[in-house]
């Protein structure tokens, strides 16, 4: 694989430092410490949930009040800012004495842990040209492989420590870490120019905008949420299902085992971004057609411990569908990137929280193989978005061909009456 190019003036080896930003983690490791929080601090667990609530909300109130500052510039000031109120919320959190704390806590660090996607619309602008998809892949990588890994390392640690908080004091360790190597390698004005100018309330007030005014962003928004809500359902609803069909105790043994694997290959689709080479409209078709399979085999394969491997394995086609996304509209204008990112992502995550209820909801009311159509409906949808995408890009294309081949009949007639 040849090295991954950057725009001049960018310091050598700031892609790769991007790739290990993991922050975005945070959100995730509390997961599998959600028993332990409920043990150590005496409450139930439904108030220990609302630990990990509390950092979903806290992320998407993130996503919009936050990443459009990234179209401001001060980019290292910001994510020096932001590292420094993570990492001390997170000590906050492994401190606290109550549920009350721990989850004030956990919101504050998931409303400042979007740095990453500050991230991604400024690795795009230092890409060199064509290699935005490969770069936006290899941070998504590292974001993707720290999501995966927090929950693996957040658990071994309750379980060799017998508590919860040595989770948070090793997250708050890392983004101490964090701060004192990634804002090095931020620029200090955003490689597109920024809008300095504009006031931070009227940054927000364009965002509605951009959706109207972005057709790649809509149809960016329409693939990467149908696909967000289907996997989203799936996820909420696996260990319900899991543990109605009394396989709690097999899925218990198998889940390390499980995240190990993903975290080796969950990247590899992503190093080697096609986005680049082939288009983003071709990795979203491959990324639907294999979501597509994935519910087929959950949907036939039943309770089969091989269907639902299976079925992940193909899923996670979809991250680098994500990465196209991500790499169309990063082709709108550069001084837009930051909040057409916001934009983007919250649909993902409001998406996301849609799927995960709905699914829920179908599953206890009508079991597996309603929650599993959902998915499908989902994905249906993503499916009709891109074909009329690529049928009005068909149509377009034969206007202009049209237009370009008029102009040499109309000469060609006369001369050939002159002859």
């Amino acid at each position: 694989m040849t090295a991954l190019s950057t725009t001049s003036g960018v310091k050598r080896g700031t892609i790769t430092v991007f790739a290990t930003a993991i922050t975005v983690s945070n959100i995730y490791f509390t997961q599998p410490l959600l028993e332990w929080i409920a043990q150590g601090l005496g409450v139930s667990s439904a108030a220990a949930g609302i630990v990990a609530t509390a950092g979903q909300v806290g992320y998407t109130l993130g996503i919009v009040v936050i990443v459009p500052l990234a179209d401001r510039a001060r980019l290292r000031r910001i994510s020096s800012v932001l590292l420094a109120i993570t990492a001390l919320a997170l000590l906050t959190g492994a401190l606290a004495p109550s549920i009350a704390v721990l989850s004030t806590a956990t919101f504050v660090l998931s409303v400042t842990t979007v740095l990453p996607q500050l991230i991604m619309p400024t690795v795009s602008s230092m890409a060199a040209r064509g290699q935005a998809g490969r770069a936006l892949g290899a941070v998504g990588t590292g974001l993707t492989l720290g999501a995966l890994l927090s929950r693996t390392v957040s658990g071994a640690l309750a379980e060799a420590t017998g508590t919860w908080r040595a989770g948070y004091f090793a997250a708050a360790a890392a983004t101490a870490l964090l701060l004192l190597v990634l804002p090095r390698y931020m620029p200090e004005q955003s490689p597109h120019g920024g809008q300095g100018r504009i006031g931070y309330l009227k940054l927000l007030a364009s965002l509605p905008r951009l959706i109207v005014g972005h057709a790649s962003l809509r149809l960016s928004a329409v693939l990467g949420a149908t696909g967000f809500a289907a996997f989203s359902a799936f996820r909420a609803t696996l260990a319900f299902h899991l543990s109605q069909k009394a396989h709690r105790a097999r899925t218990g043994r198998g889940r390390p085992f499980r995240s190990r694997q993903r975290a080796r290959r969950t990247g590899r689709p992503l190093l080697r971004s096609a986005t680049d080479r082939y288009g983003p409209d071709t990795v979203n078709t491959v990324g639907l057609a294999s979501a597509g399979i994935t519910f087929v085999v959950f949907l036939f394969g039943g309770d089969s411990v091989v269907a639902r491997v299976i079925g992940c394995k193909l899923g996670y086609g979809t991250t680098s569908a994500q990465i196209a996304n991500q790499t169309r509209i990063f082709t709108g204008p550069a001084a837009l990137r930051a909040r057409l990112n916001t934009v983007y992502i919250f649909a993902l995550f409001a998406s996301g929280a849609i799927g995960s209820s709905i699914g829920l909801a179908l599953l206890e009311a009508h079991g597996w193989t309603v929650m599993v159509w959902e998915g499908m409906a989902f994905l249906a949808v993503g499916a009709l978005s891109l074909t009329v995408h690529s049928v009005r890009q068909r149509r377009t294309s034969g206007v202009q061909n049209s237009v370009e081949a008029g102009p040499c009949v109309a000469v060609g007639r006369p001369a050939g009456k002159g002859g």
